[in-house]
């Protein structure tokens, strides 16, 4: 017969909780095994499987409350401290292994039998927090043992431990053991002795996720809290010297620190940090890995290496000199072939880095680079802090000391007046030696061009010409924007003509690889401003900003690109949106026609014509690909601008080919370039032409751009490729709804 449910709720929360039976009943392996068989309730134990079938809503509660008052008691930290103590005698490894898998997936059994409706107690968040109190009880039973010369186990603690922080919950069970163990094994041998030991008896299969939970936790793992794990444990010395720093790269700088740090503090762990640097300047060195792995990677080892060459000392430099020598040579080229800006100023910083420690005493590396405040976080890691030092004050000094100059023979600078014609800027620019004149005609050209556009054209090619092989004499401020804005002025006064010669002399010999650039940022520049006429005074987008395109040195175009489209997408919603509500007789009034249209094909097709034939000095499919996607870039913004052009389908085909002849290409700029080419056609040609003159292609390219997508290393070229795809998707809703 079964027990009332009064007399099973009181048997359960007396041999549970101990109130009905006050006799120490955590000594006795039945009650272990009572205790157990709740904790399995509905699966092992049939009779109460029968009992909760017949009034489950009743039942289930006092199961809950009495699951509630067990926690709340402090009884978890009693049964551990049991089965440690029979862990010693080698007793029920079964119970044992049942017992460790009911304490960490309670609050889940509890959630499946509520349904969700869980008290506070069992939510995650409070629940392994009050495990992790738990543990340092029995932790500190078990320094008392060991202090009082019994022995005891702690490996449930660790297995306890392990399979939390498998299950993803090292933040809430460590946030309250590291704190503790930090502090207690400051200097304490015993509680040394237990937190190496809590760590070491974790199974192989945890180790990974416990590893990872301390370094992330700790600000400082020292030697009290995992003392040579790395060297006696081969999974924990794998996960800290392989795959924190060569295989995975989406933690903090704190967390490399850390580990290295760790690394450096024991003569035994610094072989391994020795070895962690040579492979990391392997990696480094690597043109494939410089080509093929993502930026946030190359910058991650980049870290990496900094902080290792911070904790090296004299001597094991002086072992290794050679090799880190040649390391930085091959390191340093490989970076500097890159097309990326970013790329190229890592291998700077730390070819410079390497270079300052193997030569203390000689000249050292300098390159120059724009210092911002990643640069600056680079070089910080390179120097050991040191302790914070007072800083005398210096005297002030008394007025009454300076001495004045005497200005009695000082004379009024005159100041040089510009040309004031065109013609007499030439003069200046191709044969005068008076500096003051040549920059005041320097920075007078662009108003000047402006304002005489007759005279301009006159002499537009020479002035293109000049301006294009113009170098700077002088320390002028802003010479590269004066002479661009010059070149642009120029430009945009004859198009024509100087489009013609300058598209014909970038493919031309002799010419830097600057130069080249050069003339693709003025091309696009001229277009831009020619693509949005005034009307009345006032910019016809005034309602969006038009697309900035940054043109220093080395920038990155990929992401002005980005910004290009989502302008783009905007103003075409915009113009929907209008159209459908207030027809168009606000749009023409006073309107300018757009002047970049007219003319579009003659910025646009000699620049795609030549790009397969190599130069005696250039060449786009060879060495010079950073030039190869400053070209897709600037292809793709001039078929964006040229979108209302007669010309724009037959540019749209031709930029379809330059992309599928170049699709494969190793260098993942140049790959961002050609996917923003996909956008422009995508958004430049009408939708109609798209479908009769190139719907084969575009199944084809839909194809390679879900393989983008999938598996491209560059995390840029799969976010372009994949709003290209949705760009494709929207183009097939829009047929869709258009009425036959």
């Amino acid at each position: 017969a079964l027990p009332r449910s009064g007399e099973a709720t009181r048997c359960l929360r007396g041999r549970l909780v101990g109130r009905q039976q006050p006799c120490a009943w955590w000594d006795h392996s039945s009650n272990m095994i009572a205790c157990t068989s709740f904790f399995c309730c509905l699966k092992r134990d049939q009779d109460l499987f029968l009992f909760f079938s017949s009034s489950p809503g009743f039942c289930l509660t006092m199961v809950v409350e009495t699951l509630e008052q067990f926690l709340q008691e402090g009884r978890l930290s009693a049964l551990m401290w049991e089965v440690c103590q029979q862990q010693a005698q080698d007793r029920s490894p079964e119970l044992q292994e049942t017992l460790l898998s009911k304490i960490v997936c309670l609050p889940d059994h509890v959630s499946n039998k509520l349904q969700g409706k869980n008290p506070p107690v069992f939510f995650p968040q409070n629940y392994f927090p009050l495990l992790g109190s738990a543990i340092i009880q029995v932790l500190q039973k078990i320094s008392d043992s060991l202090r009082g010369g019994s022995d005891c186990s702690i490996s449930f603690v660790s297995h306890v431990l392990g399979k939390v922080c498998i299950h993803g919950r090292q933040k809430e069970i460590l946030s309250v053991l590291v704190p503790h163990l930090t502090d207690v094994t400051k200097s304490d041998c015993i509680w040394q002795r237990i937190c190496w030991r809590l760590v070491e008896c974790v199974p192989d299969r945890w180790m990974e996720a416990v590893v990872l939970g301390f370094v992330q936790r700790a600000e400082i793992i020292s030697r009290m809290l995992l003392g040579n794990l790395v060297v006696k444990n081969k999974k924990a010395q794998f996960v800290m010297t392989q795959k924190l720093l060569l295989l995975q790269y989406g933690y903090t700088t704190a967390v490399l620190q850390n580990v290295l740090g760790y690394l450096s503090l024991d003569s035994l762990r610094r072989a391994l940090l020795i070895k962690v640097l040579q492979e990391l300047l392997e990696t480094w060195g690597s043109s494939s890995a410089v080509k093929h792995s993502p930026a946030e990677q190359q910058q991650y080892i980049s870290k990496a290496i900094l902080i290792c060459l911070s904790h090296l000392k004299e001597p094991e430099i002086e072992s290794c000199r050679q090799e880190l020598l040649a390391s930085m040579m091959a390191g340093v080229k490989c970076h500097l072939d890159s097309s990326l800006p970013q790329i190229r100023r890592l291998g700077m910083i730390v070819a410079e880095s390497i270079s300052l420690k193997i030569n203390t005493d000689g000249p050292v590396l300098k390159f120059q680079y724009e210092e911002d405040n990643e640069t600056r976080e680079l070089k910080s890691l390179l120097v050991q802090t040191p302790p914070c030092s007072v800083v005398p004050s210096l005297p002030d000094d008394d007025d009454d000391d300076l001495i004045p100059y005497d200005m009695s023979e000082d004379k009024e600078l005159k100041t040089t007046k510009a040309p004031v014609y065109i013609r007499d800027c030439i003069e200046v620019l191709t044969g005068s030696d008076d500096v003051d004149k040549w920059d005041a005609t320097i920075k007078a050209l662009e108003n000047l061009i402006q304002k005489n556009p007759a005279a301009t054209r006159e002499v537009s090619v020479e002035l293109a010409k000049i301006l294009l092989h113009l170098e700077e004499k002088t320390c002028i401020e802003g010479f590269a924007e004066l002479r661009q804005r010059a070149q642009v002025a120029v430009l945009i006064t004859d198009p024509i003509p100087v489009a013609q010669y300058l598209t014909s002399q970038f493919y031309s010999l002799n010419y830097s690889l600057r130069q080249r650039m050069d003339i693709l940022d003025v091309l696009v520049l001229a277009a831009q401003e020619m693509s949005y006429p005034k009307i009345r005074g006032k910019n016809k987008h005034s309602g969006a900003q038009k697309p900035c395109i940054q043109l220093l040195p080395g920038s990155d175009s990929s992401k002005d690109w980005r910004r290009i489209v989502n302008e783009r997408i905007k103003s075409k919603t915009r113009r929907l949106q209008f159209s459908l509500g207030q027809g168009q007789s606000e749009v023409k009034q006073g309107s300018v026609p757009n002047e970049f249209n007219s003319i579009a094909g003659h910025f646009f097709f000699p620049l795609i014509q030549n790009f397969d034939r190599p130069l005696s000095t250039f060449d786009l499919l060879g060495e010079d690909h950073f030039v190869l996607g400053r070209l897709a870039h600037t292809l793709a913004i001039l078929m964006y601008l040229a979108v209302n052009a007669m010309a724009v389908t037959t540019m749209g085909k031709a930029l379809l080919e330059f992309v599928w002849a170049l699709r494969f290409h190793t260098d993942s700029y140049v790959r961002q370039g050609l996917l923003s080419c996909i956008s422009s056609i995508l958004l430049g040609v009408p939708t109609e032409h798209l479908l009769e003159d190139m719907t084969e292609e575009l199944l084809e390219t839909q194809s390679w751009l879900a393989d983008v997508v999938e598996k491209d290393p560059d995390g840029d070229c799969r976010r372009l490729a994949l709003q290209n795809l949705l760009l494709m998707e929207n183009l097939k809703k829009k047929l869709e709804t258009v009425p036959f």
